[in-house]
This record gives C-alpha cells, sequence and structure tokens, in this order.
C-alpha cells in the first residue's frame, strides 16, 4: 500500500477545528416524494477544486411502475458525474450514447461546447418496486476545454481502482490518489472517492490536492473531536494533513477535490462558463429548438420531448 490509514496514533484528534474552512448543509428540494440535497454552489463556497455542482439524490423508494423521468436537457462548459449507490439510470444523450448505469459504475458524460442527455429509470428498473440513492456532481472545465467536442465514457465498477485496508473500502471514481489513477478521461487535477468506514475506522484525505473536501452520506465522521451526522459537507483548510475517524455505526462519504480552476465561473440554469457571453448564445440556441444546426441536437432514441428553457435559473 502506498498510505497508511491510521498515520500515528491520535492523529484525529490532533486536526484542529479551525481546519475546516467551510462546513456546509445543503439545501433540500421535494421533487414530488423524491428529495434532492444540494451542497454545491453553496453561498459561501461555489466549487472545491473544479467540482461546482453536488446532489444527493434520494434515497427513495417507487412502487412498481414508477421512477424518475429527466427529460432531455442541455449543458455547456462541465463534465457531468453519475454514481450510484442503489437503483439505476437509463443515459441517453446527443452523442448517440445509451448507457444503463447500476450501482458502483461512472457515467462521465463532458459537454464540452454543447451536448443533451436524458436520464430516466430503466424499463427493467420499473418491473417492481425498487430503490434510488446516488450522488451527481458537475466538474467545470478549464477555459482551454469550454469549447471541446463533447465526448460520453462509461467504467463498469470492476473497472475503478479500489483501495482497502484497516477498515477501509474505498473505490476511486475519478481521478488519483493513494498512487492509483482511475480510468475516465480528465481535463484538470481531480480526485472522487467512495469510501465505506468500519465503526471508528481512521481514513486520511490524500496531502497531494490543493482543494479537498468531504460530504458525508451514511452514519458520521468525527474530526477534532466534533460529529458530522450525514447530510454534511465539510471543505478544508488547504496544506494541512487531514485525517477523519467514522461513528459507533461507522460511516459512507465522498472524498472529492483537486486543482482550483483560474477563476469563478457563471452559473445558470444547466450552463456554466467563464462567460456570460457564453451562456447568453446557450440560451439563444436552446430556445430555438433547431435541432442538429446549432449547439445542440435531442438524443437519436428520446426525441419526443424536451425540457423547455426557463425563464429563469
Amino acid at each position: 500500500m502506498s498510505w497508511n490509514p491510521a498515520l500515528i496514533p491520535g492523529c484525529p484528534d490532533e486536526v484542529g477545528p479551525d481546519a475546516i474552512e467551510t462546513l456546509i448543509i445543503p439545501r433540500a428540494r421535494d421533487l414530488g416524494g423524491f428529495e434532492v440535497r444540494r451542497a454545491l454552489p453553496a453561498p459561501k463556497r461555489q466549487m472545491v477544486g473544479p467540482f461546482i455542482f453536488f446532489d444527493q439524490a434520494g434515497p427513495a423508494e417507487f412502487l412498481t411502475g414508477q421512477g424518475i423521468d429527466v427529460r432531455p436537457h442541455p449543458h455547456i462548459g462541465l463534465g457531468t458525474v453519475t454514481y450510484l449507490y442503489r437503483g439505476d439510470f437509463h443515459h441517453r444523450d446527443s452523442l448517440g450514447s445509451d448507457q444503463i448505469i447500476t450501482p458502483g459504475a461512472l457515467n462521465w458524460m463532458v459537454a464540452g461546447r454543447g451536448v443533451t442527455h436524458s436520464e430516466r429509470t430503466s424499463a427493467a428498473g420499473r418491473t417492481g418496486p425498487h430503490g434510488l440513492f446516488g450522488i451527481q456532481t458537475w466538474i467545470a472545465l478549464p477555459e482551454m476545454h469550454e469549447d471541446m467536442a463533447p465526448t460520453f465514457e462509461h467504467h463498469g465498477a470492476e473497472a475503478l481502482p479500489v483501495i482497502r485496508d484497516a477498515g477501509i473500502d474505498a473505490r476511486l471514481i475519478l481521478g488519483r490518489a493513494y498512487g492509483k489513477t482511475a480510468p475516465a478521461t480528465l481535463y484538470s487535477d481531480t480526485f472522487y472517492l467512495d469510501v465505506m468506514l468500519d465503526p471508528r475506522a481512521r481514513f486520511p484525505l490524500p496531502v497531494d490536492h490543493e482543494d479537498r473536501g468531504i460530504y458525508v452520506t451514511e452514519g458520521s465522521i468525527r474530526i477534532a473531536g466534533q460529529e458530522y451526522e450525514a447530510g454534511r459537507m465539510m471543505v478544508f483548510r488547504p496544506g494541512d494533513a487531514i485525517t477523519v475517524q467514522a461513528g459507533e455505526k461507522g460511516a459512507r462519504l465522498m472524498a472529492l477535490g483537486g486543482a482550483t480552476l483560474n477563476g469563478p465561473r457563471y452559473i445558470w440554469w444547466n450552463f456554466v462558463a467563464s462567460s456570460r457571453e457564453r451562456i447568453e448564445e446557450a440560451k439563444r440556441q436552446w430556445r430555438a429548438e433547431r435541432w442538429g444546426q446549432g449547439l445542440f441536437d435531442l438524443p437519436p432514441s428520446d426525441r419526443d420531448e424536451h425540457i423547455p428553457l426557463p425563464e429563469r435559473s
């Protein structure tokens, strides 16, 4: 192993309470029996590294025939990351990608100059009662890649590096950490981990990334003697050696971060850009609905409906 989860005895107690630069309590939205909690962007924090959007979807339970139906909608200037704990999504996009994602796998769609996609519960998933629980994030693209052609990658759970040691079971979803590198193509230095901790297990964050944060999805963790329950995001001061400890019932968390971008980004609806002009052009083209004649088309196998441009974000 290229790391030591325990570091030195008592290390979690040596982390000062001021090591947490920002504590974020997500905003919850009820989408008709289905709750989404948004941690990023937050009033005091737009990004953690290149991560500019972070949503917890569920947990939710559905009856036979029910599910999620996110109609075709556009993106620019970002990459979307879909990662599930339970359930499935049927992803279809304007590149022609048609992929069902299941727990532990990765869907990575880079919008670049413009892409459209839909996400729905699969037909197989609707054949009986089922649940959904997962995380969706956006990663803002560096300016030099905002106009790149859109791409899509799917990587199964078996392709993502796994790190196990001393009560820790972690899957590297994106980027690099602890001497391992995930397979997805990235455009800035990044790390993104799904981490499961046994009760009282200790987990050190990577020390070689500029920005670092943790979002607790299940259980709790302790930092400097303070307990943080599920549904909290902590963003840490750069440069500090940070180790967290799971609570009495263990924990599941997402660890994320990487290099900061050269400046903040403008966000409007599903668009992210380094300039307002890019967003205004994307709005104009989506409103025009001239599919296949500009920035946007509809997925070849999901063209019967789409989400109209809202009046305001």
